[in-house]
């Protein structure tokens, strides 16, 4: 594509002095998602990436690869009422998740199939919970793409919708009361009684009950509080207790109560605090046996399981059951109290440098009994038991190589046993996973998950892929993305940067607020070190994430740009003076601070990816790929930083483009599996076109 002209975008003089500080804006104007001038530079933008992607040999090599490869299906753990499970399953042919049940004799019956609500694959489940009798079913499906949950109340038995849609459900738990006639849950207000803006904060917890108007809902809590803040409900099994918990936006600190509802009416619930004011992290839960179990990492940055009588629910009166671990992080728990065995036990799941394991103890003293023989070196999840108690659980397992499949533990034999396997067969191509440990720039340890063929020799093609914040941890997990990369004969790195809980709380708070600057050292140590272990070779390596990752490949690319090749950049932030102002930018300053703050500012600026853009500069080859519904992260984050590039970088179009890939009925994160397939085949078709990675010839060919 010789002499390509970038789209115009008009460069504003615009300045704004915030606390002394002369901060440049000069793409200001791209914020308007509705302006024509913002629609005409985005169309231009569409057909400048239809035209570059034209030439990428490698694109329909992988999404025929990635199409295959999540074939696998998958299956979820089951959730028991009784002897009905509920449970999730996609089969290869399946564009979503189909919610089933099955009765006792093994027969199965789809509950919600998001596609046959809507064939063209927009609508998605994104949460569902029985009441504790199993009659009822409250679940939340997002229409359109829009991210915008709508809950609604089924009877299992007919699959008839008895109650709903109530809307501004987002993110909203249920908490079930006994009989089914009732139910806890959070909403936000609606826009009418919010500042112009807000519409994405200001929840509160109500009482619902199944049938009545929803205007007739009981405010419970939430009035006077922070307009930011995130609610938790439930109530234990029997009805009796109900606990809540507030945490201000994506904060790992909250604010924890506990009440008897028998003490009460239900619509005035007297709350007594588990913790207030406290910076620390607990998950409270009256079990079977009456106890109050909290799951915390108060005095224990990597966690710690502790018990205490409901009535007296103060720190004062914590046990410590399960202590913390210096070497890993407790990621759950579960306990199995039936009649058999004799001896109640607990089960304690953990991640030892981002690998799990899981313990078995005795439930009243917490002792080491022994532990659950694994698969592999990989991810367990779904922890469950039956409601009313037993001597079994469930969980699923995936690593590099296994897509998600379920397992069974029985605590009489201490066997673990294969329960449901993914639905699909398929073959998975052989790759050998070595987990590494590299220095940062301030000598801190990091590890790093490299995935490579079998017999890969001398320097490859790689991918470096990244998050680094709000405490989540990057796993062992299956990834048709990444097996389809080594399957072409490329590397795939996953580092455990500093933000992350890979190695417990203080490593998180290593990589937010002023410390933000260490995950970005982390990366850059992480491709330093691929290159002088000869995994890659300068001018063969990218780095690829999305949302908070995407503001570290952001950051990757103007920091250090002559490190990287290529980049994707995927729903990103990158706006970090302006971020608070959009999306649900207002929850995330606790995690990387507010341009309000004068010391925040200048931290925030010293990184910022959009304000260090520096013209002259050679910059990597760029694919920002952004989605017209995101509700947590604006498109004109990428907009902006797309227009900074194309007009700062001295590289030529041919050798390193920048480009913008919109894609239109799709939020943040949930999608069809074909919108999946097409938008992982376009980001690999454009790394390995920039890299060096030839897919076999045979199927080695432009689009048509």
């Amino acid at each position: 594509m010789p002499n390509v002209r970038y789209p115009f975008a008009e460069r504003q003089d615009l300045t704004e002095n915030l606390h002394g500080r002369s901060v440049l804006d000069p793409y200001r104007w791209l914020e308007d998602t509705d302006s024509a001038a913002t629609k005409e530079w985005a169309e231009a933008q569409d057909v400048l990436f239809a035209e570059a992607a034209h030439v990428w040999p490698a694109t329909e090599w992988f999404g025929a690869q990635v199409q295959e490869l999540l074939g696998a299906g998958y299956v979820g753990s089951p959730v028991w009422r009784g002897d009905r499970r509920l449970f999730v399953r996609r089969t290869a042919d399946q564009e979503h998740g189909v919610l089933y049940t099955a009765d006792p004799s093994g027969a199965e019956r789809a509950l919600i199939d998001p596609t046959a609500l809507d064939p063209d694959g927009t609508t998605t489940l994104d949460s569902w919970v029985p009441d504790i009798e199993g009659r009822l079913l409250a679940y939340q499906l997002s229409e359109g793409g829009d991210e915008q949950s709508r809950l609604r109340v089924m009877d299992i038995a007919t699959g008839e919708v008895v109650d709903g849609p109530i809307d501004r459900c987002s993110y909203s738990p249920i908490a079930w009361l006994p009989g089914g006639d009732a139910f806890y849950y959070v909403r936000r207000l609606a826009p009418g009684r919010v500042p112009e803006n807000e519409e994405q904060y200001h929840r509160r917890v109500y009482l619902h009950r199944v049938g009545a108007p929803v205007d007739e809902d009981v405010l419970v809590f939430g009035e006077g509080r922070d307009k930011t803040e995130y609610f938790g409900v439930s109530v234990s099994r029997d009805g009796r207790w109900l606990t809540l918990t507030a945490s201000p936006g994506t904060a790992s600190r909250n604010d924890a109560w506990i009440a008897d509802l028998t003490a009460g009416p239900l619509e005035a619930p007297v709350l007594t605090a588990i913790q207030e004011g406290v910076d620390a992290e607990v998950s409270p839960h009256v079990a079977r046996d009456g106890l109050l179990y909290l799951f915390t990492d108060r005095d224990a940055p990597r966690g710690r399981l502790c018990v205490t009588d409901p009535t007296t629910p103060g720190y004062p009166n914590w046990r410590t059951l399960i202590a913390t671990d210096p070497d890993a992080v407790l990621s759950d728990y579960a306990i199995l109290d039936g009649a058999e065995p004799a001896s109640p036990v607990l089960l304690v799941g953990w991640e030892r440098h981002a690998v799990s394991e899981v313990g078995v103890h005795d439930l009243g003293t917490g002792e080491r009994l022994g532990g659950l023989a694994l698969p592999g070196l990989g991810s367990v999840g779904g922890l469950t038991t039956r409601p009313e108690g037993g001597f079994e659980a469930w969980f699923t397992y995936t690593d590099n190589t296994s897509p998600v499949s379920v397992h069974r533990y029985d605590a009489r034999t201490g066997e673990v046993t294969p329960w449901a396997s993914a639905p699909g067969t398929l073959d998975v191509p052989r790759v050998r996973t070595e987990q590494v440990t590299y220095t940062s720039r301030d000598g801190t340890p990091v590890r790093m998950l490299v995935v490579t063929p079998p017999d890969a020799d001398g320097p490859l093609p790689t991918v470096l892929y990244g998050y680094g914040g709000f405490s989540i941890s990057l796993t062992p997990s299956y990834s048709a993305a990444v097996l389809a990369w080594v399957r072409a004969g490329g590397a795939y790195a996953v580092a455990s940067l500093r933000g992350g809980l890979e190695e417990g709380e203080e490593w998180h708070r290593g990589g937010m607020l002023g410390n933000k600057q260490n995950v970005f050292d982390d990366c850059h140590a992480a491709a330093e070190h691929l290159i002088a272990s000869g995994v890659t070779a300068p001018g063969m390596l990218a780095v690829m994430g999305g949302s908070n990752g995407g503001l570290l490949v952001g950051a990757a690319v103007t920091q250090r740009p002559e490190l990287y090749t290529a980049a994707v950049c995927s729903a990103p932030l990158l706006d970090m003076v302006r971020y608070e102002r959009f999306g649900l930018g207002q929850l995330w300053s606790v995690e990387y601070g507010s341009a309000a703050d004068p010391d925040a500012l200048d931290w925030l600026l010293a990184y910022s990816p959009y304000h260090n853009v520096r013209e002259g500069e050679r910059y990597p080859a760029t694919l920002f790929t952004v989605f017209d519904n995101d509700t947590r992260v604006d498109p004109l984050h990428a907009r902006k930083m797309c227009a900074a590039m194309q007009h700062a970088t001295a590289a030529p179009f041919e050798r390193a483009p920048i480009l913008l890939r919109r894609e239109a009925e799709v939020g943040h994160s949930s999608r069809s599996i074909s919108r999946s397939v097409r938008l992982s085949a376009d980001q690999l078709a454009f790394l390995a076109h920039h890299t060096g990675l030839h897919v076999p010839a045979a199927v080695n060919h432009a689009r048509g």
